[in-house]
Formats: C-alpha cells, sequence, structure tokens
C-alpha cells in the first residue's frame, strides 16, 4: 500500500486532490469489508471451513437440499437420504446411542442435534467440549417441519436458501390440505413399530407416526395410547384397523400381509379381510422433513387406492 506523506522538514504539505481521492477509497474499502454479512463473506483467509457432524437424518437431508454437503463430516444411522450420506461419510453411530468420543475424533466445529439425541451423557461431554452445538426442534406440524428447515438453514448460514426449501414445503403442505379435505370418511390405520415376543408395539398419539396418519387424513387406532408403546391383541381386535401401517427398512417387518395377518391380534381386523398392509420407508414416511408432504401424500393414496390421489402439483417445483 502506498504511504502518503504529508510531512516535510517545514510547514506541512497538503495534500493533493489525487492522494485525498485514494485515501478516502481505501477508507470505503476497509469500512465495506467490515460491514459484509457473514454468509456472503465466506471463511476468512486462512480460516479451515466448517466441519458438521449432522445426528438426525432430517438434518442431514435438509443440508444436502441446501446443496451444503462438503460441509457434513460425520452422520448418524438414520441419515437415509439421500442414500450417498452414509456411503461417504463416516457414520458416528445412532442417534439415541452417541459416542461423545467418536463424534469428537472427527474434529468438528459444529454438532448439529435433533430433539431426542443422546445419551444425555455423551451429549453434555459434547458441551463441555466448547465444539459449537445447536439443537434442531423436531417438529410434525406442517408448520414445525417449516420452521425446523428455516432452523437447519440459519446454523449452516444458508439463510435465504433455507427460506425458500420452506416456503416449497409450506406450498406442498397446503396442497395436501386440500387433498385431505376430500376425504368423506377416515379410515382406520394402526402403525405397528415392531413385532416381538408376540409383543405389539404401536405409535399412539405424540408420535411420529400418529402425525404422519394424520397429514394423510386417517384416524390413528392407538390415539388412547401415549407415544410408542405395546398393545394388547384384543386392543388392537377392538380397535378394528382398516389398514397396518409399517417401515419397510425395520428389521421387525414381517415379509408378506399374511405372515401379518395370521397373527391373533391382526386375524379378526377388517385390515385382515382386504390384507390392507402398507409399508414405507422408514426415514420418508417418519423423517419430517421437506419430502414429508410428498410421503403423507404417497400414505393417502395408499389408505384410499378407490380415490386416486392426485400427486401434488409442487412435487417438482425447484
Amino acid at each position: 500500500m502506498r504511504a502518503f506523506n504529508f510531512l516535510s522538514t517545514g510547514r506541512p504539505r497538503q495534500p493533493d486532490r489525487r492522494e485525498l481521492s485514494a485515501a478516502i477509497g481505501l477508507t470505503l474499502l476497509a469500512a465495506g469489508s467490515l460491514l459484509l454479512p457473514a454468509s456472503l463473506a465466506g471463511p476468512a483467509l486462512g480460516q479451515a471451513p466448517p466441519r458438521i457432524v449432522a445426528v438426525g437424518g432430517v438434518i442431514t437431508e435438509v443440508i444436502y437440499a441446501l446443496g451444503l454437503q462438503d460441509r457434513i463430516v460425520g452422520v448418524d444411522s438414520t441419515s437415509l437420504f439421500p442414500p450417498e450420506a452414509l456411503r461417504d461419510k463416516a457414520s458416528v453411530g445412532y442417534v439415541r446411542a452417541l459416542s461423545a468420543e467418536g463424534v469428537l475424533s472427527l474434529k468438528p466445529t459444529q454438532v448439529m442435534l435433533i430433539d431426542g439425541a443422546g445419551p444425555p451423557g455423551a451429549v453434555s461431554l459434547l458441551s463441555e467440549s466448547g465444539v459449537g452445538i445447536a439443537r434442531i426442534p423436531d417438529e410434525t406440524s406442517a408448520e414445525g417441519v417449516a420452521s425446523k428447515i428455516e432452523a437447519i438453514g440459519g446454523v449452516v448460514g444458508a439463510v435465504e436458501p433455507a427460506k425458500r426449501l420452506a416456503a416449497q414445503t409450506r406450498a406442498r403442505f397446503e396442497e395436501l390440505t386440500a387433498l385431505r379435505s376430500a376425504i368423506a370418511k377416515p379410515r382406520r390405520v394402526l402403525f405397528v413399530l415392531s413385532l416381538q415376543n408376540g409383543r405389539v408395539m404401536v405409535g399412539g398419539r405424540n408420535s411420529s407416526a400418529d402425525a404422519i396418519i394424520r397429514h394423510a387424513g386417517a384416524v390413528n387406532v392407538a390415539d388412547g395410547i401415549e407415544g410408542y408403546k405395546t398393545m394388547t391383541d384384543e386392543a388392537i381386535m377392538a380397535g378394528a384397523p382398516d389398514v397396518i401401517l409399517m417401515m419397510r427398512n425395520n428389521a421387525n417387518h414381517l415379509s408378506t400381509p399374511e405372515e401379518l395377518f395370521a397373527m391373533p391380534a391382526f386375524a379378526e381386523t377388517p385390515a385382515a379381510r382386504q390384507k390392507r398392509l402398507v409399508s414405507m420407508d422408514g426415514l420418508y414416511l417418519l423423517g419430517f422433513g421437506p419430502r414429508t408432504p410428498l410421503a403423507a401424500r404417497d400414505l393417502m393414496a395408499a389408505i384410499y387406492p378407490e380415490a386416486a390421489i392426485p400427486p401434488l402439483k409442487t412435487a417438482n417445483a425447484p
């Protein structure tokens, strides 16, 4: 940078016009760099790029949707979409059974945790390590999903792209609402999480399964149960589900409707008479991210096949 010598051995010399213009320009340039938003300025010279560990499939999905997957160094085992996430990134284990040492071994600058991530001891160790921690609410309402997308975008410095993705998600939910309003007689659906030793674990009220069933315009048979709990055979038969819903990638998923409906708990239900078993990808069904309105529409189409539910017009919107 040129130095301006405004002093001499005698009287102070007044700077000429060119010198004044140059000095003013340098001052404005310096001020402008101070005011430049961090999201536009990018990493400072010599600053290492962000290193994010995403704990929660929806967090990973949104970061990929925002085109910032290069910032991710680790994901949890529920990060099933897109498929390359688990293939290309280091795994830190199951979302509720994290190892703080395993996470910290990836030298993250930011750990993003979905609600329910744990165990609490591991989360405490991560907090005490000094690494940045961002907790993301796992909301299941239409507005909650959109706000979740915006929250993730805010953490990774992609506020405006996240707002656009959230607006697209809201538009899809609005279209889903219109489809749901055309359903005259809601059907009764039972979500079965697992079948172990004859015990049937189902999704009750205030569970993600309950939310997706309602988004799809159906009634949750297990509404009398809070969260995910076992349901007796007698309660299942009394609930008279029209449709049984399961996750396709669940290790406890029975391979055929015939196997499921041979079980005493289901044999006498309306679902058994028509062999109405619907199975869907677990993260697609219960992830509650940008794809959730599409998943709810697909579930609606499976529950009401005679209604010929149309695809969402906003499905392929940019």
